[in-house]
């Protein structure tokens, strides 16, 4: 792990595992390896990269709007595959970020990816390590060569990623409720369960 977490605090572009799937990312601060992922994976520069951070507190990092709902859910969901959509700080490079500058964030519970973003103190790029239109991977063997060749540094160790699909992501539509921008690993019943209401 620590030549992944050299490689990333020098502004380069990793592979490394999360609860579902491997990324490739990079410090979501970084404007200049931002846009390398988003080459490498020949990513539509109109789909932000979607961002982790490796503690609750992390958030903080990623926007200064979180009103009580956005911390209601995030106690009740994170870490998991569950990816909101909050307003971007400044702060962050500008490819995480839509027309409307919101990007999506989880708490990632992989225990690299957390070290990770914990580590270098700062929110992490984590699209999947696919490029756009292949399949995504979940054990070593199924990364992309061509993806591996560009990146700087990867984490292939154990545990790997557990599979499935990708996060859930959703976005506060105010109080309890929420729209569903893109289901995943988070069933909506279970955010039914806790009271909250889709629309």
């Amino acid at each position: 792990m620590q030549k992944v977490l050299e490689s990333l605090s020098r502004g380069g572009v990793a592979v490394y595992p999360t609860e579902t799937l491997y990324a490739l990312g990079c410090v979501a601060t970084d404007e200049n390896a931002c846009a390398r992922v988003a080459a490498i994976k020949k990513r539509p520069s109109s789909k932000p990269l979607p961002l982790i951070v490796g503690w609750r507190e992390g958030l903080k990092l990623v926007s200064d709007d979180i009103p009580r709902s956005l911390v209601a859910l995030v106690e009740l969901f994170w870490p998991g595959p569950l990816s909101v959509l909050v307003r971007a700080k400044d702060s962050l490079a500008p490819q995480v970020s839509d027309e409307n500058g919101f990007t999506s964030v989880r708490l990632c519970p992989h225990p690299v990816a957390a070290a990770l973003s914990r580590e270098l103190a700062a929110p992490l790029v984590a699209t999947s390590a696919n490029i756009s239109g292949r399949a995504a991977a979940a054990v070593p063997d199924e990364l992309d060569s061509e993806l591996m060749e560009q990146a700087d540094a990867a984490y292939l160790g154990k545990p790997w990623p557990m599979g499935g699909v990708p996060s859930t992501v959703v976005r506060l539509k105010g109080g309890n409720e929420l729209e569903v921008v893109r289901p995943g690993a988070v069933p909506l019943s279970r955010l039914e369960e806790q009271g909250f209401v889709i629309r």
